[in-house]
């Protein structure tokens, strides 16, 4: 062999075994499993420097988007968003922010509204193209409804209490004293923003004023005073006693099922040390067709476990607290952000997902789907309902550790 052929061969020789080297050094194990490594502990820290402009006050709030774990993998589409940076539009009696498919792609099927009316605050009468659906998060409220019967219902509601309203149907919200109303509205249609609802002031203005007199059977001068812009919000009067307002509304009849429902009084669908999970569908809350909810309480360092919910998408608003989450998907695609109060999510249908109180206080969401019947598939339950044998096979975890998982759905964890 001629001395450049051999030199030749030598280096190649070299060069492989450096790569076979560097590939034992840097193989797969657990908790790091792809390849290339991914995450800071597989980086040089001279890499992990970040010498461009920042904003900590920002950065701070997303520690798992500054320093992913190295379990995640892929490129997910964002399943973060918040109201706490939504604009708000407000005026005399109370402003709202939301957060639609136009800010929140990933967002499809739901769409929220964060409103707040003070004492005597008044939404103005309207209706939507979209079923509503909410959750009282302070004070307390009005509502009034109307069925395509004529039946109307009245009520006021408090922290922890649901409506729904069907599609269509013409509704009004109006905060109570002391404290006013807040609450948070979600809709069955990730478009319907607060700028393509139907309002009642609005179409009175933009009717002839003979038609007006014709329809109402009163001479046109009955109307001279409306407003000629929509009023959205506006400061009204609190009203009086609920039973004064129920008995003049009466002579329809009242609807067959209740527009309201209290959740935060309900029996907990799961409840053990690390939390509890509360449940409103079709099943409880029963004019409540296209919304099924689950108000869920997660104690400091307990996880909502592996799961997936195979029926609908999952939209999120976290009350109180914090932590973090790690969606799955087929890819592999994992990806984990922090939430903080205010902060919304989104999963999708089949995606798995894990949820953990990384704070010092309860953590506190509602989990929103565009569904009649809440639906949901535990990994823990599913692996302990199927053959132990093949099981094993998978994973490579002997038969007698498996036995050890939890097989009764605790839902948060531990049990």
């Amino acid at each position: 062999m001629d001395p450049i052929s051999r030199r030749t061969m030598l280096a190649l020789g070299a060069l492989g075994g450096t790569a076979l080297a560097s590939g034992a050094v840097n193989a797969a194990t657990f908790g790091n499993p792809d390849q290339p490594p991914e995450g800071a502990i597989n980086a040089d820290p001279a890499g992990l420097s970040d010498p461009g402009p920042q904003n900590p006050a920002l950065d701070s709030q997303f520690p798992s988007f500054e320093s992913p774990p190295a379990t995640d993998a892929g490129n997910m589409q964002l399943f973060w968003s918040s109201f706490n940076n939504a604009p708000k539009r407000i005026q005399n009696g109370g402003w709202a922010r939301q957060v639609t498919v136009d800010s929140f792609p990933i967002s499809t099927s739901v769409a929220g509204v964060n409103m707040r009316l003070g004492p005597g605050g008044v939404r103005e009468m309207h209706w939507h193209r979209a079923a509503e659906w909410a959750i009282m998060t302070n004070g307390r409220c009005r509502i009034t409804v109307l069925d395509p019967q004529g039946r109307a219902y009245v009520q006021d509601v408090g922290v922890g209490d649901l409506w729904y309203f069907p599609a269509g149907y013409p509704h009004s919200l109006q905060g109570l004293g002391p404290d006013g109303a807040e609450f948070v509205l979600v809709f069955d249609n990730g478009h319907q923003s607060e700028y393509s609802t139907l309002l009642v002031t609005d179409w009175l203005a933009h009717t002839e004023p003979d038609l007006l007199a014709a329809n109402f059977g009163v001479p046109e001068n009955v109307f001279k005073n409306i407003p000629l812009t929509d009023l959205w919000i506006f400061q009204g009067k609190e009203p009086g006693p609920l039973s004064i307002d129920q008995e003049a509304v009466a002579s329809g009849g009242l609807p067959p099922e209740p527009f309201s429902f209290r959740l935060g009084a309900a029996s907990p669908l799961k409840d053990n040390k690390s939390g509890n999970i509360k449940l409103a569908d079709s099943k409880t809350f029963k004019v409540s067709k296209t919304i099924a909810a689950a108000l869920e309480t997660i104690k400091p360092g307990a996880v909502r476990e592996m799961h997936w919910h195979p029926n609908a998408d999952e939209w999120q608003y976290w009350i109180k607290g914090k932590g973090r989450m790690t969606v799955f998907d087929a890819g592999p695609q994992a990806q984990t952000a922090d939430f903080n109060a205010g902060d919304v999510g989104y999963v999708k249908a089949q995606q798995g997902h894990i949820i953990q109180n990384t704070g010092t206080e309860d953590l506190i969401l509602l989990a929103a789907f565009k569904t009649d019947e809440y639906q949901e598939i535990s990994l823990s339950d599913w692996l302990t309902h199927t053959p132990p044998a093949l099981v094993a096979q998978h994973f490579n975890i002997p038969v007698s550790e498996l036995a050890k998982f939890p097989a009764n759905q605790p839902a948060i964890m531990p049990q």
